[in-house]
């Protein structure tokens, strides 16, 4: 497995991030437990950035999940939108910051922008046609 949840967290910065809608403002607590003790992220999302600290109080979105989940969530192997579904993490508050909370961990290794593949395939093809006779 690559990455942990909690090293994921860790390096979190509070710089901009585009992907967040600019009138999203809130807080998320993310309680990550294992072996009958738990562990707390505290997000703060504001004007598109998100900070991070260790806090175990009341905020407006509260994610639930098992060490493990949150462990492939970091490493991109499952996306939180699934695991709430499969029931893998619960979610209780404010469901409109389940947005930033799905744009806080990393999409499958190799996964981009659907924009970006299509340049991408567009500039291939038309390599392809210039070295045709």
């Amino acid at each position: 497995m690559g990455t942990t949840a909690t090293e994921h967290l860790r390096t979190l910065t509070p710089e901009q991030r585009p992907g967040i809608p600019e009138t999203m403002a809130g807080t998320l607590r993310l309680d990550v437990y294992e072996d009958g003790w738990t562990e707390h992220w505290y997000l703060t999302v504001a004007d598109q950035h998100i900070e991070v600290s260790r806090s175990a109080d009341d905020a407006d979105l509260v994610v639930r999940a098992h060490r493990s989940v949150f462990d492939r969530l970091a490493a991109g192997e499952v996306r939180a939108s699934a695991a709430m579904l499969r029931n893998d993490l619960t979610v209780q508050g404010d469901m409109r910051l389940f947005v930033v909370f799905r744009r806080v961990f990393p999409g499958p290794p190799g996964a981009r922008h659907p924009r970006e593949a299509a340049r991408q395939a567009a500039a291939e093809s038309a390599a392809a046609q210039e070295a045709r006779p």
